[in-house]
């Protein structure tokens, strides 16, 4: 869209968000009611709107990057393939790591919240609490897992649980969205050791995966826009008819 003097103009972040709260909400009455046509046209609009709702917040290229391997992911699973899953999980994996990398840049200012105790010892235990939930998960799940799909569950459920404890760096609302992602991720893997499910397991899973992206992509942008804004160069004065010193 072009304004007057045929400068463009970007869609509001308000909109975009709303589109996204749209297709979140469109997807999951497709899923309680049981409308498969409905879930393939909502799920794959879900990610690509968050990233474009991201991009006119001027939120982190790795954000948006992570947002659209999960729309990688998304897309594959929609698909009831092996092949597809293991892609599905492949790209949802390289979106880990692009939150991995995140935490790590905006982290590290950002220290677990003052609830009491000091920040190691709250750092040390929730370091075992992830832990511990890795171990447990997949030492349940390994036994009904087919045989050629416990590497890459192990694999990917340490990825994800890595991602999760270190989206806890950036406070509460991204840990939040951490944990929701590893919750759902989870009930998916328990839809593949075909354990007894809830009633409607997708509309569980997407629900807690809806929330986990809206929140790391929240609990991203709020650490971000708080960070100070760097330092700018000053380009050294030329007067006229002399050259820059030399450096």
């Amino acid at each position: 869209m072009t304004g007057s003097g045929g400068t463009t103009r970007r869609p509001s972040p308000r909109l975009l968000l709303g589109a996204f709260g749209v297709a979140a909400l469109g997807d999951l009455v497709a899923l309680l009611a049981d409308s498969g046509p409905g879930h393939a046209v909502f799920k794959p609009l879900l990610m690509p709107l968050l990233a474009a709702y991201v991009a006119t917040r001027r939120g982190p290229r790795l954000l948006i990057a992570a947002l659209l391997f999960g729309w990688g992911g998304d897309t594959f699973l929609l698909f009831d393939a092996e092949l597809a899953f293991l892609a599905g999980m492949g790209s949802f994996a390289v979106g880990h790591v692009c939150y991995l990398v995140l935490f790590k840049r905006y982290g590290d200012t950002n220290r677990y919240a003052r609830v009491g105790g000091s920040p190691r010892a709250r750092g040390t235990a929730l370091v075992a609490v992830y832990a511990l939930a890795l171990a447990v998960t997949v030492a349940l799940l390994w036994p009904d897992l087919p045989a050629d799909m416990r590497g890459p569950v192990a694999g990917y459920s340490l990825l994800l649980t890595t991602m999760a404890f270190g989206a806890t760096t950036l406070g509460l609302t991204a840990a939040a969205g951490g944990a929701l992602f590893l919750l759902s991720d989870t009930l998916i893997a328990t839809g593949v050791a075909e354990w007894p499910q809830l009633p409607r397991p997708d509309f569980a899973v997407m629900l807690t995966y809806i929330a986990a992206q809206f929140l790391l992509a929240k609990g991203v942008l709020a650490t971000a826009d708080a960070q100070p804004e760097p330092a700018r160069t000053t380009a050294p004065e030329v007067t006229s008819g002399s050259a820059p010193a030399p450096r």
